[in-house]
């Protein structure tokens, strides 16, 4: 039976506090240069993280608001499921349990049709706007920057460059860096959809719960990506700040070209994600094999661990061996004592395989009732939602790559820490929605 301890307590409010503090002394301790931190930009944005956590959570209009616009991200999913009976016929019945490639993995590819043709329409480009001039405003950052970051809110971390191509070779480190942390730090769009289905399935309520939380992750992301990269690479050259418009480039001709252009990019996208979750779920299948059936099983290893964990933990695994690693973080920024090696494990499946990954393990998890408090869900939820990967510097050294080549051995250079700052902001929105749950 699952606990749900929603109300206000002093010991969350107090290892919130204290995770938060950790997160930003881990920020000063890899700082490139620690005198030049711009500590105002980082208490703002550390405030503006939480007033939004806590209008999410407590205020009527904003979370009413997020959970009408987490209906309108359901209905579309819906109407995704129309194309899909039409294709399979009855092979797309749920009946027979739920399939991730069947059910899960098309909605990418309509995802990615409709925000191709909303950006051939203006509309992205109109609320990125939006959310570019509010950063700039009260964060002091430049026009590229805020309208990058604004773009990582709703388009991938190879998509949101191309808004400022044209000022990408201008940027100084500290630009660069912050393109590269909200870039992993962030999710798309495109794959909002298919998180949602992964860990609602069809229960309308589950649905509403976690399309709300996603969206508000997504959107906390944005100041979090600030005050992590400017910690960690902060402003130390000039910057030349201009009144960025949004750019044209990508945009099609038609809507129907844009339509087009969009399935075929979600298309390849779908793939790579079907690929990728084969191979790594595989080799975590192999991992298994060797830590469980081999020395696990021959060392007593399993039987000690089932023993210790209650039966939650089916023994010598890799998902026990980082869950364990990464359990005193865990601790340190408030996920429920008996969850902390849980929810370890699902950072550590992220960072070194993939977030879908981690999210296929959190869904399995959650319906064997593996998770004691559903607060630690909520918070896996943040945790898991961005893109900061070791497969993800490939990505977008190879997307940044191209459109500012002559930045390039930056990129590489930052790669490593980049995906360890976009951690950290998925960590500290986590942390701040924990701290208010109590």
């Amino acid at each position: 039976m699952m606990e749900e301890p929603f109300s206000f307590g002093w010991v969350s409010l107090l290892r919130g506090l204290l995770g938060i503090a950790v997160i930003v002394a881990v920020c000063f301790l890899m700082s490139t240069d620690r005198r030049k931190i711009d500590w105002k930009l980082v208490g703002g944005g550390l405030c503006m993280q939480l007033v939004f956590a806590l209008a999410v959570l407590y205020v009527p209009f904003v979370g009413t608001l997020f959970e009408s616009l987490g209906k309108i991200f359901i209905k579309l999913m819906d109407f995704t499921q129309e194309g899909i009976n039409f294709l399979l016929g009855p092979y797309a019945s749920k009946a027979n349990g739920f399939s991730f490639l069947i059910h899960s993995l098309p909605i990418v590819i309509f995802f990615s049709a409709l925000v191709s043709m909303f950006y051939h329409w203006g509309i992205i480009q109109k609320v990125v706007g939006a959310f570019s001039w509010f950063l700039r405003k009260f964060m002091n950052i430049s026009g590229a920057e805020g309208l990058v970051v604004s773009g990582n809110i709703f388009m991938g971390m190879t998509e949101s460059p191309v808004l400022v191509k044209n000022y990408l070779p201008a940027m100084n480190k500290s630009e660069i860096f912050l393109v590269m942390v909200s870039g992993m730090g962030t999710i798309a769009g495109s794959v909002m959809g298919t998180y949602i289905g992964m860990l609602a399935g069809d229960d309308p309520m589950s649905r509403i719960l976690f399309a709300k939380h996603l969206l508000s992750a997504s959107v906390m992301a944005a100041p979090g990506a600030i005050v992590v990269a400017k910690m960690l690479c902060p402003q130390t050259e000039e910057a030349v700040d201009h009144l960025v418009a949004v750019e044209k480039e990508g945009k099609k001709a038609t809507v129907l070209d844009a339509i087009s252009s969009g399935t075929v990019t979600g298309v390849k996208l779908m793939t790579n994600i079907a690929a990728m979750l084969l191979v790594f779920i595989s080799l975590v299948a192999l991992a298994n094999y060797l830590l469980s059936d081999v020395i696990g099983r021959y060392t007593g290893l399993n039987d000690w661990i089932v023993e210790i964990t209650d039966g939650r933990s089916k023994g010598f695994t890799f998902q026990f061996v980082i869950g364990i690693i990464l359990a005193p973080l865990m601790w340190l920024i408030g996920v429920p004592t008996p969850d902390i090696a849980t929810v370890g494990s699902l950072l550590g499946q992220k960072t070194i395989l993939n977030e879908f990954v981690a999210y296929a393990q959190m869904q399995q998890w959650k319906d064997a009732g593996v998770f004691i408090y559903e607060k630690s869900i909520i918070m896996s939820t943040y945790i898991l939602c961005g893109f900061a990967n070791i497969s993800s510097i490939g990505i977008l050294l190879g997307g940044m790559g191209v459109l500012a080549p002559e930045k390039k051995g930056l990129i590489a250079r930052f790669g490593v820490p980049a995906m360890i700052g976009g951690a950290l902001v998925s960590v500290l929105s986590a942390t701040m929605v924990g701290m208010m749950l109590g």
